[in-house]
């Protein structure tokens, strides 16, 4: 009697490429490492050697009353990426960078277009979604899950960062970078600037945070204010020009006694 061919077992992809397992809780950790070194090839590639960062509202646009915010934000980017491109090629000129969406972020990358410039939006998924606007840079357009790891992105290359008005996020990516500041958490220096000082000294009373003794006197040091973008143009390339021989990436410091991550370089 002739025996039945075996039943062929099911066929499973190779792990990697399993998409329903990647989107699982247990490939929660392969997801969280894709989105630190897939950035970090591309930029490589592309020859990105840092960022001047932009914050600030998605709900800003050029008809609104905040308009001239969105208006100021994208002649800045205009000045930075024209003063960028006189830099020496070694260590690198730099980019604008924005968080890829629309209002102030928009008027960032359009600005550094305009201006003939490369320019990197690092766009977030949201359920209401948010889509990268039409002036960032096709092969430096970026998508993140992770709110956390779309930060670490924004504070690893930037030599400066200018916060225009914003709300939560905003106020969240503002407190990122000067919290690693105050800290010395970074072993370069990151030119802050406030964009509208009246904005900003309503929406946070920084006397009232010395006075209650939550910061120091110093701390206010950490930033700047602009108010039009000539003054701001001038602040931040003072910032980053004694900033400019330092590592490209800026890297954590930690303490003396723990040797293991000062051999990583981490």
């Amino acid at each position: 009697m002739k025996e039945s061919p075996p039943t062929p077992t099911a066929h499973f992809p190779l792990a990697y490429k399993n998409d329903e397992f990647m989107a699982t809780d247990d490939a929660r950790p392969l997801r969280i490492l894709a989105e630190y070194l897939e950035p970090m090839q591309r930029f490589a590639r592309e020859g990105i050697s840092g960022t001047i960062v932009f914050f600030g509202s998605a709900r800003l646009d050029a008809k609104g009353p905040l308009g001239r915010y969105y208006d100021d934000a994208r002649t800045l980017a205009h000045l930075l990426t024209t003063w960028s491109a006189g830099l020496p090629k070694d260590p690198g000129r730099l980019v604008v960078c924005s968080g890829g969406g629309g209002g102030i972020m928009e008027a960032a990358n359009r600005g550094a277009a305009e201006a003939g410039g490369r320019n990197v939006g690092l766009n977030i998924s949201l359920p209401e979604e948010q889509h990268a606007n039409a002036f960032v840079t096709p092969e430096l357009s970026f998508e993140f899950r992770y709110f956390f790891m779309r930060k670490l992105w924004f504070a690893h290359m930037a030599r400066a960062i200018a916060v225009f008005p914003g709300g939560f996020g905003t106020l969240d990516e503002m407190s990122e970078i000067l919290t690693l500041a105050q800290t010395r958490k970074l072993d370069r220096r990151i030119t802050v600037l406030l964009y509208g000082e009246k904005y900003w000294k309503e929406i946070i009373n920084f006397d009232a945070l010395v006075r209650h003794g939550m910061i120091g006197q110093d701390d206010l040091d950490l930033f700047r204010f602009a108010d039009d973008p000539k003054t701001a143009l001038g602040l931040l390339t003072e910032g980053i020009a004694s900033e400019l021989q330092t590592p490209a990436f800026a890297r954590s410091r930690t303490s003396p006694k723990n040797w293991l991550y000062q051999r990583s370089g981490d």
